[in-house]
């Protein structure tokens, strides 16, 4: 049946071929003479494979092998340079190969839905035109760093699958507009994530988390997503520290990062003769209430903020519980602000 198609589509040359929802178990090796086709859909059959053939569509763009029953990527498809999309959902690819990533650099699409995936292959940020990328349910337990280079990311889809923390460098995918991590094991969001200063909606809903991040509020959001969580409650407890013993290195650190607030200090003008110090000092935060630097010594508080007032999405109302840091126990103890202590059972 599939001979009969093609031959027919032979005369005519078409721009799309669809061979989807014929029951095929082979794609006839003639494919390779319809040179100018540009989508090819071949979703809903019993496909494992590919003829060789196939890398002969250089104008190929759009690639639909979905509900399929690969195991591995096509080899042949490696040829296909010009693909901006492709489908590979409702499979069984346990793997990828590294030179998959190679070969495909003008690919913008990638839908991996539903496959048996239990990594991400670091060799993913190869494909630095990438906007669109869904991973939903697979096996994956953790990102590569090397995920946060796609910077071109625009939408990441990663259900349903057993992540338990996203790469400290998140922060670099600034033009990320959607994310979507609901049903994963997340315990926390990287504070980097607040860098991200697209990013629209944030579904993160049925993981483990208990706090957001410091910046959450500062991000654009229209929609968050957080129900099913084990968020903290704001059920404030009346409680007074004893000031802490900070260490040397700590509280010079402090007395340096203070003294360089003043233009005329004699410590700004000659820390510039001390790289090695001055990136230590880069990586300090800031108090969220006196507003003085601090370096390796804080408490962290958490800080309950209106999801109408403070975040302003829409689809949502109440409180969450966002993380906030202290730089002493004088901070924590003085009155009138809204931080608490943080209580684990």
């Amino acid at each position: 049946m599939a001979d009969t198609l093609l031959f027919r589509f032979l005369k005519s040359q078409p721009k799309h071929l669809k061979l989807n929802n014929q029951k095929l178990e082979k794609i006839p090796k003639l494919i390779g003479k319809l040179e100018g086709i540009r989508h090819l859909d071949l979703k809903n059959n019993k496909l494992k494979d590919l003829p060789e053939e196939v890398s002969q569509l250089f104008e190929l763009e759009i690639l639909n092998l979905g509900n399929n029953e690969f195991e591995e990527i096509p080899e042949c498809v490696l040829f296909l340079t010009s693909l901006t999309k492709i489908h590979l959902f409702g499979n069984k690819i346990y793997s990828i190969n590294p030179s998959f990533f190679d070969s495909l650099e003008n690919l913008t699409f990638l839908n991996l839905n539903g496959n048996e995936l239990t990594q991400v292959p670091p060799e993913i940020c190869r494909l630095g035109n990438l906007q669109f990328l869904s991973i939903d349910n697979n096996k994956i337990e953790e990102l590569p760093v090397e995920f946060c280079a796609l910077t071109h990311l625009i939408e990441v889809h990663l259900a349903g699958n057993r992540i338990h923390s996203l790469p400290l460098e998140f922060g670099f995918l600034n033009n990320l507009e959607r994310l979507y991590l609901l049903k994963n094991k997340i315990r926390e969001l990287p504070e980097s994530i607040g860098k991200c200063y697209k990013l629209r909606i944030l579904d993160i809903a049925a993981n483990e988390l208990r706090i957001f991040p410091t910046e959450i509020a500062n991000l654009p959001l229209k929609e968050l997503h957080c129900e099913e969580n084990p968020l903290l409650q704001h059920v404030p407890v009346h409680s007074v520290q004893e000031e802490e013993v900070l260490a040397l290195k700590e509280i010079t650190a402090r007395f340096v990062m203070k003294e360089l607030k003043d233009r005329w200090s004699y410590l700004r003008k000659r820390i510039r003769h001390y790289p090695d110090i001055r990136d230590m000092l880069s990586q300090s935060s800031k108090c969220a209430l006196c507003g003085e630097s601090f370096l390796n010594t804080w408490l962290e508080c958490v800080q309950f903020i209106s999801t109408k007032q403070n975040i302003k999405v829409k689809n949502m109302s109440g409180l969450v519980p966002v993380r906030a840091l202290l730089c002493s126990y004088k901070c924590f103890n003085s009155p009138g602000h809204d931080y608490y202590g943080v209580a684990f059972p």
